[in-house]
């Protein structure tokens, strides 16, 4: 062995109080890595399991599975800038195109649930599926909460009325998609927005409460006044914000669409919700930057689609 690599191994494990030799003579006992071993492909392949014997609810889980493993990859790049102290431009605008790429393949994939199963299995196999929603991804509504300002989050009906000061409970009551799943005029919450928020609620406030000066839109605005003016910096920015709060959410729409909306008639979601409303960008209107859209292009908003 290297005299330098040795020397650098002693240093390693002197550093925290533990004898090179010990784990010198543990790899002696360790066997090969496989790369079924490093991926855990077998546990993997075995976290498929349906409801139905239709062969195209195997394609539905798998897509929503990848689809989680993307948001984590997302938010594992969404945590280095938050937890970055110095950011510069090059660093934030490398890491935006890192994340709007995931959702550039997020998006194009919709076609797989779009074109890729046989439309009466899955509405046959879609049954048995509630009142599970897709609004109960949790990651993606971390990835929304990392990404900017609560107020942008609010439903469009209160956004403008609400206190921005408002405490993270009264916030949380009034985010966009409590609309799927809650009547206003009365306060009543479905069972799926119910146990959505039993399993996640605390956790989602602990996680906004760190993400209110860590989020992507207020890392961008405590940049110096020359790195917000970054061209390339700005184009990454509005990229992410139109792939993710119109592409990818009409991709996601127009599969629905071409699910739920049968002979003319708009079937209801698993999970209850008035998706049209819900889902469509037109309504809510969600930007996440909006500093760095026009008043034109913010009226405009999901209407060009």
């Amino acid at each position: 062995m290297d005299k330098k690599i040795t020397n650098q191994l002693k240093e390693k494990y002197e550093a925290i109080d533990q004898d090179v030799e010990d784990y010198l003579e543990g790899l002696l006992q360790s066997k090969p890595l496989n790369y079924w071993d490093y991926i855990q492909t077998d546990a993997l392949l075995n976290l498929q399991i349906q409801r139905t014997t239709f062969k195209d609810e195997m394609v539905f889980i798998m897509y929503h599975q990848v689809n989680e493993l993307l948001f984590k990859m997302i938010l594992w790049e969404i945590d280095q800038v938050a937890k970055t102290k110095k950011v510069d431009a090059d660093f934030y605008t490398t890491k935006i195109m890192r994340i709007s790429r995931y959702f550039n393949m997020l998006t194009s994939s919709f076609s797989i649930m779009k074109d890729g199963m046989d439309l009466e299995q899955y509405n046959q196999f879609r049954k048995t599926l509630t009142p599970a929603s897709g609004f109960q991804s949790a990651q993606y509504r971390k990835i929304e909460f990392a990404s900017t300002e609560l107020i942008n989050l609010i439903d469009k009906r209160f956004r403008d009325t609400i206190d921005r000061n408002s405490s993270y409970e009264n916030a949380f009551e009034h985010l966009y998609w409590q609309a799927a799943g809650k009547d206003y005029k009365t306060g009543k919450k479905s069972y799926t927005l119910t146990v959505f928020e039993e399993k996640y609620k605390d956790e989602f406030i602990r996680f906004t409460k760190f993400y209110f000066k860590n989020n992507l839109y207020a890392k961008y605005k405590a940049l110096p006044k020359e790195a917000r003016e970054n061209e390339a910096l700005i184009k990454a920015m509005r990229h992410y914000d139109y792939t993710v709060n119109i592409k990818w959410v009409m991709a996601h729409y127009n599969t629905a669409n071409h699910y739920l909306n049968i002979g003319g008639k708009t079937a209801e979601a698993t999970g209850g919700s008035e998706w049209v409303k819900y889902m469509h960008p037109k309504y809510q209107k969600r930007i996440f930057f909006p500093e760095l859209w026009t008043e034109q292009e913010k009226e405009n908003w999901g209407t060009d689609i």
